[in-house]
């Protein structure tokens, strides 16, 4: 297969599942056995990639991220300012355990088993969640504390396991926390952007851009279409869960593991 169309397969796989709380990282890696994309340069890829989706979160959210707009009130850039002061204290956990942890993990971890039991019980706890009858306490990312904010961080770090899901453990951390369905989601995309930058960032650091021109090509097919799919994605993802559950993801995850666990264990 043609390693533009791998680029632009794994692409598409990163746009599709990256804030949606099905791991796109444990898709990946399958992807990956399939498409017989690996080595360390497929590693850097799957990383450097979610820059694309990043960039479709600031462009979504880019009234809400954007303090200097002339049109907005005071209130509105306090508002702003406030949202990335959570945001940082958010991320903090994350860049601390992923600094002490992140060789380890990648080391040990980085494998379908691993990421199919990821799968499964994430998608039994969405599924459990999802059933509870309970109230929402915090209705709005204005109402959001810091504190909050840094216990939803904490439980994040799990989503260093592979198949558990940035989206899917910030989502289940906040909504245990007494937060409704769509702020937890969007706050979800807020972490994402310092986290995976920081995460694709390291990345290229470690790698020393030695890239050769193929190689630039690849990433920057990837980081397009993960953009673009990106984007149609979290529009449709917010209007989804305005109106529906986490359920059917998490049915989702749990069906994926199973076959994953077949497919590796028995095929």
């Amino acid at each position: 297969m043609n390693d533009i169309i791998k680029a632009v397969i794994l692409g598409i796989v990163e746009g599709l599942t990256e804030f949606l709380p099905v791991s796109s990282t444990g898709h990946l890696i399958i992807v990956n056995e399939f498409v017989d994309f690996t080595g360390s340069f497929a590693k850097m890829f799957d990383i450097v990639i979610q820059l694309g989706a990043i960039l479709s979160v600031i462009v979504y959210f880019w009234h809400k991220l954007f303090p200097f707009g002339r049109s907005k009130t005071k209130l509105e850039k306090a508002e702003t300012w406030n949202i990335w002061k959570k945001t940082i204290v958010g991320v903090f956990p994350a860049l601390i355990f992923g600094a002490m942890l992140g060789k380890q993990i990648e080391e040990y971890l980085f494998n379908p088993i691993t990421v199919a039991l990821a799968l499964l019980i994430g998608g039994i706890i969405l599924i459990i969640l999802e059933h509870r009858k309970t109230q929402p306490q915090i209705t709005a990312i204005a109402s959001l504390s810091y504190k909050t904010a840094f216990f939803i961080g904490i439980i994040q770090c799990l989503a260093m396991i592979p198949g558990t899901s940035r989206s899917a453990a910030t989502i289940i951390g906040a909504m245990l926390l007494g937060v409704s369905r769509v702020v937890a989601a969007e706050f979800s995309f807020y972490l994402a952007i310092p986290t995976l930058f920081a995460a694709s960032a390291y990345s290229l650091i470690k790698t020393g851009f030695n890239l050769n021109t193929i190689q630039i090509q690849l990433l920057v097919v990837g980081f397009i279409v993960s953009f673009l799919v990106a984007w149609v994605v979290i529009a449709g993802f917010m209007k989804f869960i305005s109106k529906r559950d986490f359920k059917p993801f998490g049915y989702y995850r749990v069906v994926l593991g199973i076959l994953i666990l077949l497919y590796f264990n028995f095929i």
